[in-house]
């Protein structure tokens, strides 16, 4: 299993468990991604994303995206798309 990294992520909305992330490579619905910081670490399938309160199949570097997280996460935390 290998590992990319795609993103950071920049803001968490606690109470909607959704995660800001800045991308700085592309990333697609059905990805399987992995957060990982100081105190997070978990793996996750992408299940949409939202741009501007739409949502888009997929997304391109540069973009600031958000999407739903399964476990809680924290500014500054590596996003990674997990290569099978």
């Amino acid at each position: 299993m290998e590992k990319k990294e795609i993103g950071k992520v920049t803001h968490f909305f606690g109470k909607i468990g959704v995660a800001a992330i800045k991308l700085s490579d592309a990333m697609k619905v059905g990805d399987t991604i992995s957060i990982e910081g100081a105190h997070t670490n978990f793996e996750q399938q992408v299940g949409s994303i939202q741009v501007e309160h739409a949502s888009i199949p997929e997304a391109k570097a540069g973009d600031d995206v958000g999407i739903k997280v399964n476990d809680k996460v924290r500014e500054g935390d590596t996003v990674y798309k997990v290569i099978l």
